[in-house]
């Protein structure tokens, strides 16, 4: 059985939702970042970096919300949370998988504390147009691969909730409001967030 090493009001919400949508049974493992426990010598040996989320399954250890969110998909096919090999939305899934944590979440944080950065120098580029592509790509739905739902839905509908409705961290948009809507519909959000709230 796989353990999820989570915190609550902590990125690792994203984890808990992924879980909940496999319909399979994991232990969570409370690790709360709050008391330091992420800084423990038995926590640095599952993840190093002393952030949470990380997940185990068997020997195998690994931490980072979309590197989670794709070994978990290709772990439980029977979950559909990802285009299989050969599908053409694969690449587009990818795509998307990976500008959560690459595009989206730099630009908010620099949208959030008003950092300025030369857009050349930045791996995300231009803050602004991260957020106007994501937008563009909402617009379309209901989710970001069109009308399948999948693990990159769960990475992005994280952010937004997290740094649109919960913190406030970027100006929200109609896509964006529709689009966290969506997400907290599905029931497995809705298992994740009363786990999270305790």
């Amino acid at each position: 059985m796989m353990q999820l090493y989570w915190s609550p009001r902590s990125r690792s919400f994203s984890s808990l939702w992924l879980m909940e949508e496999t319909g399979q049974p994991y232990e969570r493992v409370l690790t709360d970042i709050s008391t330091g426990a992420q800084k423990r010598v038995e926590y640095l040996a599952i993840n190093p970096m002393g952030k949470v989320p990380a997940l185990k399954d068997g020997d195998t250890a690994l931490a980072e919300a979309a590197a989670i969110c794709a070994y978990v998909a290709e772990r439980y096919p029977e979950a559909k949370l990802a285009p299989p090999l050969g599908d053409p939305l694969r690449a587009r899934y990818l795509y998307w998988l990976f500008f959560g944590p690459g595009c989206i979440e730099p630009a908010m944080v620099q949208i959030a504390t008003k950092i300025e950065m030369n857009p050349v120098a930045a791996g995300w580029g231009d803050a602004q147009r991260v957020i106007d592509v994501l937008d563009n790509a909402l617009e379309k739905g209901p989710w970001i691969l069109g009308e399948t739902f999948s693990a990159a839905d769960i990475v992005i509908g994280s952010g937004l909730n997290f740094a649109v409705r919960l913190f406030k961290m970027i100006p929200s948009r109609p896509s964006f409001d529709a689009y966290i809507t969506r997400c907290m519909e599905r029931p497995a959000f809705q298992r994740a967030e009363k786990i999270a709230a305790g």
